[in-house]
């Protein structure tokens, strides 16, 4: 339950774009086509699978204060968190290396397409927020640190591919001169972030029924001590 509670709320509640509006620069240049916009949102959600995990462990076993504890205990001072971002961006950039030759390899038409931003995922804010996210956040397992990296990159994916499905039909729209090209894209993205604010009572709305009925209970419980303070008070005058 609580991997897919993790999976549904990273994807729609703390979706990657609309929430954070983290990898703007991809999300805006990118998603003119679908059929880009659905290679490089697989290729995110790649990365970010493989780095969120990695990351994981880097940041459990070597840059936690006292992680090093492992390797004896005259290590148990050392703190290296100072490192995060340095290790966080190598394993990050390793990864995208790794992904940016296979694409060349098997798809090269795709490669072509999306040119110098497939290299570029190295440096997207997307990849970087989704390890430190799940550092700050302090995710306990691998296993829910990957479910969350996967789920970011779903929502990363469905954010571009849908802003590109709708960005290839408006062009054949009659919008205002002065809006066309980025312009409606910014509204609509803006719109797409409201609408997606909608799902943020989706996982909470039970943890709100529970807590208005524990202060109800509290209610209850204090109006029948008043009436008992009433009637005892009432027994002591007519002594």
């Amino acid at each position: 339950m609580e991997h897919i509670e993790l999976f549904f709320k990273s994807i729609f509640i703390d979706n990657m774009v609309f929430a954070t509006f983290l990898g703007m620069c991809s999300y805006l240049a990118v998603s003119k086509k679908v059929s880009t916009a659905v290679g490089l949102g697989a290729a995110v959600i790649f990365v970010l699978a493989i780095t969120v995990p990695l990351n994981w462990l880097l940041d459990q076993y070597l840059l936690q204060p006292g992680a090093l504890t492992w390797l004896g205990p005259e290590y148990a001072d050392y703190n290296l968190s100072f490192l995060s971002f340095i290790m966080f961006i190598a394993t990050i950039a390793t990864m995208v290396q790794l992904v940016e030759i296979v694409v060349e390899k098997f798809s090269p038409s795709l490669y072509n397409s999306l040119g110098i931003f497939l290299p570029l995922i190295a440096v997207n804010c997307a990849i970087l927020g989704g390890s430190l996210f799940m550092q700050s956040r302090e995710i306990p397992t691998i296993g829910l640190a990957t479910t969350y990296g996967i789920g970011s990159g779903i929502g990363w994916f469905l954010a571009i591919l849908a802003i590109a499905a709708i960005r290839e039909k408006i062009r054949y729209s009659n919008v205002p001169p002065a809006l066309r090209g980025l312009g409606i894209t910014f509204i609509i993205t803006g719109l797409m972030a409201i609408g997606f604010m909608s799902f943020g009572g989706m996982l909470t709305g039970g943890d709100d029924e529970g807590a208005k009925k524990e202060e109800t209970v509290q209610v209850e419980g204090t109006n029948t001590d008043s009436e008992e303070e009433v009637i005892a008070n009432n027994i002591k005058g007519n002594e």
